[in-house]
């Protein structure tokens, strides 16, 4: 029969703006001395919210819950577009924002739910021949990518002000949000570019419960193994209800 200490379980970050998921996983890593740490679902250096490390022998569940769907909110800027979809990127092209009432963009955004097959970015962490394509794109070498088969169960805007527009969007795993941000602006015919992204949900998880990374790093071992979900709880499974 297998046994499992207290170490063996999840971890709920709230990451900040700046460091890459790896950068988290490493810190953790060494900060606390646990041989194996993982993470179930990268955010982008400029993402915030919820990331869940996995340590010890929970690392073997990271397939598994990387496969849940995700919920997002984030702001998306029209009028702009970059070379990497986000606000990280250099500006590739500015186009007047014509003007539009919530209502509308709503139902442009609309269009998005469901079914599709989309193509990853460049500048993201797929690899192509062992070499993660951010950095063929660094070097301005840009290669086929297959497009990826998406669901977007939710996709609606909260607010907006031009040229600024905050949306929530509910999905399945493998979903580039700054893609979707870049085709929306297309199809409004003003360009676009995904300003901020925070993830709430993942699968079961929430954000709620996470604690921030600088506070964690803060934390005694004693405390950290109070905020550990433990590896028997993370094979019960749950869905994320949707509106």
């Amino acid at each position: 029969m297998q046994t499992f200490d207290t170490f063996d379980g999840a971890l709920l970050i709230d990451k900040p703006a700046g460091p890459t998921s790896h950068d988290i996983v490493a810190a953790i890593r060494r900060q606390f001395q646990i041989k194996k740490v993982g993470h179930c679902g990268t955010l982008d250096p400029n993402a915030t919210g919820l990331l869940i490390l996995l340590l010890g022998k929970a690392t073997k569940l990271a397939e598994k819950l990387i496969a849940d769907d995700k919920v997002y909110e984030g702001t998306i800027k029209f009028g702009e577009t970059t070379d990497t979809l986000d606000a990280q990127g250099e500006l590739t092209a500015s186009l007047p924002v014509l003007p539009m009432s919530l209502e509308e963009l709503n139902e442009a955004a609309a269009e998005f739910v469901g079914d599709h097959l989309q193509t990853p970015p460049m500048v993201s962490a797929i690899k192509k021949d062992g070499v993660p394509l951010y950095k063929l794109a660094r070097k301005g070498i840009e290669v086929e990518r297959k497009p990826r088969l998406i669901h977007i169960y939710q996709f609606r805007f909260s607010s907006y002000e031009e040229p600024v527009g905050r949306f929530r969007v509910a999905c399945t795993k493998g979903t580039y949000v700054r893609v979707m941000a870049h085709d929306l602006g297309q199809k409004l015919g003003s360009g676009a570019h995904l300003k901020t992204l925070r993830r709430l949900e993942s699968g079961r998880f929430k954000i709620d419960p996470a604690i921030e990374f600088e506070e964690v790093l803060n934390l005694s071992k004693t405390e950290l193994e109070k905020r550990i979900i433990p590896y028997l709880k993370l094979t019960a499974t749950t869905e994320i209800k949707r509106d």
